[in-house]
């Protein structure tokens, strides 16, 4: 859910913080009020490109800050890995931002901290879905009408469809495995003597080995400095020939005050600090003797640590590892591979087996969506047929075909949604037929149908009110509401039906003065009847309307 939206300097909107509600929230105002404007900084965060025509009057840089509730599970995508990374480990939410500068240039924040743009977008696409051009690019994607279809079908079938991506990651890793065992079977002499190489010259090396080692090198290599200052505290401190050191005066104070502090009782207290002090310099003359004695004893331990730190190089080098982890890593495998052998047990053969119980255990997963999807793709397309006609998309003639292609991650099907808006016309896809308006209300008759754990928390529909009104807008009313029910909807609206049917209402309006200004507020229930009779034509219209 999107908790809330902030934004600063953008266009005409000085700063807006605006906290939304979790079911209907409707967006109200005059013509030319400000709400396009609303629905750009949306779009920012969306992955719209930047304009130094978003900058308001005087401004250095526009904001548009979001803050999301994070459902569990969405950052362990792949493809979201790096962003999951930044994530602090006491935030339970997302907080996205864009700042665009006066040149047009843009940066993207996760949590405050810079992300490119593109995956930025990606991680607010699976948050929010927004209508209008952003409706029009994600019903190109055939992926995403997939997704919609899958989402009909239900939950136990988004479960299945998971389950099928993480097979298809494993089918993956068992490929990659036995073409590696193959290509190695040729040579198998030669591998199994590179294995035994790669575990000998590895032999003794742990995981803080190196790090250690070069922390151990530095210190020695600094030996002198470190005992030339060692010394020269523990001489000041407690000279070993001749001279009166700190100790000794500390001594020589305490002895001082000694005689009098029968006289004076409160000078009971200095002698025992210094008596205090006295023991803990003496403590610290000794701990520095005692490392100089460390030092001393180590002769010859620099050269051996620059051996033992050459011998980890030579490995990393004569096995091709990028870092130290990877070497230790591929030691590792190494090692169970040749126990493997030393078994009896052929990993080629090891590797086949299990390729092809992932080869099947994908391909039965495959099937099973496959088969759920054509069953699905009628009853789907009839059930958005009549929303459609209901929403006042005329005949509302819609249908959803699923055909095969290369396996992946979901399978391997493509769906494709087709509407003919007008009898006589030949169907075509949606994304290329239907208008902005028109494309509003489809995106929300698809929603209405297929809408489930695959959807969107947030759904924000702009121009979902184009050229409707009477029954038509009462039906998108009530498909909104309906909607509202599994998710958080956000409409931008002129009709005064759709408005009336929201939880959150929210008025932007235009002030003017130097410069004219945009300002949107959260309305309280007796504000927001004024507003909502205001869109029906002011109270003397509603008046004459009644007479």
């Amino acid at each position: 859910m999107l908790r809330s939206l902030r934004i600063e300097n953008f266009v005409l909107i000085r700063e807006a913080n605006l906290v939304f509600g979790p079911r209907l929230n409707a967006v109200t105002g005059e013509t030319g009020a400000g709400k396009t404007i609303l629905a750009q900084a949306i779009g920012l965060l969306l992955g719209a490109p930047g304009d130094a025509g978003y900058l308001g009057p005087g401004a250095a840089e526009a904001y548009v800050e979001a803050d999301f509730d994070l459902p569990a599970g969405i950052l362990e995508d792949e493809v979201l890995a790096t962003l999951a990374e930044l994530r602090p480990e006491d935030e339970d939410g997302l907080v996205v931002s864009r700042r665009v500068f006066a040149d047009g240039r843009t940066r993207a924040y996760a949590w405050g901290r810079a992300v490119p743009r593109e995956e930025l977008a990606a991680l607010v696409e699976r948050l929010l879905a927004m209508s209008g051009q952003f409706e029009q690019r994600r019903l190109a994607r055939p992926s995403f009408q997939l997704d919609v279809l899958d989402a009909f079908v239900g939950e136990e079938h988004i479960r299945r469809r998971a389950e099928h991506a993480r097979a298809w990651r494993e089918l993956g890793a068992a490929r990659r495995r036995r073409d590696e065992l193959a290509s190695a079977e040729a040579g198998r002499a030669e591998r199994l003597e590179e294995l035994r190489q790669l575990v000998e010259r590895t032999q003794g090396f742990a995981q803080e080995t190196e790090d250690a080692l070069r922390s151990e090198r530095e210190r020695l290599r600094h030996v002198t400095e470190l005992a030339e200052a060692a010394t020269e505290a523990a001489e000041t401190l407690s000279p070993e020939h001749g001279e009166a050191g700190a100790v000794d005066q500390l001594a020589k104070a305490a002895n001082a005050l000694m005689p009098v502090t029968n006289l004076a009782p409160e000078l009971q207290t200095e002698y025992v600090n210094l008596g205090d002090a006295e023991l803990r310099l003496k403590e610290v003359a000794s701990a520095l003797r005692g490392f100089l004695a460390a030092l001393e004893a180590e002769p010859g331990r620099l050269e051996a640590v620059e051996g033992e730190l050459e011998r980890i190089a030579d490995a990393r080098r004569r096995f091709g590892a990028a870092s130290y982890e990877e070497l230790l890593a591929r030691a590792e495998a190494a090692r169970a591979e040749l126990e493997s052998h030393d078994a009896g047990v052929d990993p080629l053969a090891e590797a086949e087996e299990a390729l092809g119980e992932a080869e099947r255990r994908a391909s039965e997963l495959a099937d099973r969506l496959a088969a759920a999807r054509r069953a699905a793709a009628a009853p789907f397309g009839e059930a958005v047929a009549v929303e459609l006609q209901g929403l006042g998309m005329g005949d509302g003639e819609f249908q959803a075909t699923v055909s095969d292609r290369d396996p992946g991650p979901s399978g391997r099907n493509d769906a494709s949604f087709l509407i003919r808006p007008n009898p006589g016309l030949p169907f075509a896809p949606v994304a290329e037929t239907a208008s902005g308006g028109e494309l509003s209300r489809v995106a929300l008759a698809l929603r209405a149908v297929a809408h489930a754990g695959a959807g969107e928390p947030t759904i924000v529909f702009d121009e979902i009110d184009a050229g409707i009104g009477g029954r038509t807008a009462h039906a998108v009313a009530e498909a909104l509401g309906r909607l509202a029910e599994r998710a958080q909807v956000l409409t931008i609206t002129h009709l005064p039906q759709i408005a009336s049917a929201a939880d959150t209402h929210f008025r932007v309006e235009k002030v003017p003065g130097d410069p004219t200004h945009t300002r949107i507020e959260r309305l309280a229930e007796s504000a927001r009847r004024e507003e909502v009779e205001r869109m029906l034509g002011g109270a003397e219209f509603i008046e004459t309307v009644r007479q």
